[in-house]
């Protein structure tokens, strides 16, 4: 009992450690960059407080909320929601520029520790390979960089939303756009920073917009996922100066505008969407994207001279129960049919038997 009692207190102690080190990272500005919730539905729990998110295991928090299986991920600050009934869709927003955006609805936020870029690809790849035959809707726009990524129905839904700098300004341009409803206060329309900025805010507008015509996409079983990078502010920081009044103001526009975004999106999906925004201020190393050629074949073939194994999957270990228990049910299966056989009476048991002897007798 007092061996019981020491070893839990020396739990306690660790995990308080933790604690305090974690709330002194973030104190010190390491943990600067924020992950908020805006919305999710009632599936999904996350905790209120202040556990730090490493910037690196977003994506399997994402994916995690999804219901697809990552690898060791100890973050308490995703709780075990309802199995068997996982969200329709997953919406992440990164805006760069910024470590904090001060949301009208103020919801669940966490701080990020070592904000380093990350992709969805791999919750992407997930939901293209298990949702194959069926219509989900997967679109990644980085409407600055001109980067855009749409697999199943997301072709055919954002077939008309604009993705190129060119097709951006156009559209600000047009009768329906924000610039007709959205208070410019002191950004301005003839300014090409202030107009990439707006132009990313029109992209919000138009995806909420374009889905709203295919509600039933939003009623299916596969899984939906959205993932956006908004760069425009950090160019006006840049601009303008963080001190700026130009900056406040596309920080507060963003802000509206991102919750605007948010529950259009909730209510889109019935509230059943879970809905992010990531703010950092600078990512600390810039994200690089591995290609391969046909010229790098023998080069890829010296990189393991030793022969080694794969990398560990997470799929072994379902692999491995599922070959373990099918041998453990064929060996049962075999043994009992063995015993049966061999303490059977032919005479009692077995109808061919009785047949063939009752044959005999008649002859």
């Amino acid at each position: 009992m007092k061996a019981l009692i020491c070893s839990f207190s020396v739990l306690c102690k660790r995990k308080i450690a933790r604690t305090l080190t974690a709330f002194y990272v973030c104190f010190l500005g390491v943990c600067g960059d924020e992950f908020s919730v805006l919305r999710s539905p009632q599936s999904v729990v996350f905790r209120d407080g202040s556990w730090p998110i490493p910037g690196e295991r977003i994506p399997d928090v994402a994916a995690l909320s999804m219901g697809f299986s990552v690898e060791d991920l100890s973050w308490p600050g995703l709780a075990v929601g309802d199995l068997f009934h996982r969200p329709r869709a997953t919406v992440l927003v990164t805006v760069k520029g910024v470590d904090k955006l001060t949301l009208p609805v103020k919801g669940i936020s966490y701080p990020i520790e070592n904000a380093v870029p990350f992709s969805l690809d791999s919750v992407a790849n997930a939901i293209h390979t298990l949702f194959s035959e069926e219509t989900p809707v997967v679109l990644q726009l980085a409407p600055s960089e001109e980067r855009v990524y749409m697999v199943g129905k997301a072709n055919s839904v954002f077939e008309d939303l604009s993705v190129t700098l060119r097709q951006l300004r156009n559209r600000l341009f047009q009768d329906n756009s924000i610039l007709s409803s959205l208070p410019l206060n002191s950004l301005s329309r003839n300014n090409e920073v202030d107009l990439l900025f707006l132009s990313e805010l029109q992209v919000l507008h138009d995806i909420a917009s374009l889905l709203s015509r295919h509600k039933h996409l939003a009623k299916d079983h596969s899984p939906d996922l959205y993932s956006l990078e908004l760069a425009g502010l950090e160019e006006v920081g840049k601009r303008y100066g963080e001190d700026s009044q130009q900056f406040k103001d596309a920080s507060q526009i963003l802000a509206d505008s991102l919750q605007k975004f948010a529950d259009e999106m909730f209510n889109l999906y019935s509230g059943n969407a879970v809905v992010e925004v990531v703010a950092v201020k600078a990512f600390n190393s810039p994200l690089t994207r591995k290609t391969r050629s046909i010229l790098q074949s023998s080069q890829s073939e010296t990189e393991n001279p030793y022969n080694l194994a794969y990398p560990y999957n997470y799929n072994y270990s379902v692999i491995f129960n599922i070959i373990l228990w099918m041998m453990i049910g064929l060996a049962l299966a075999v043994i009992v049919i063995s015993y049966n056989l061999w303490n059977m009476d032919p005479g009692y048991d077995s109808i061919i038997y009785r047949m063939t002897n009752q044959k005999i007798r008649m002859d």
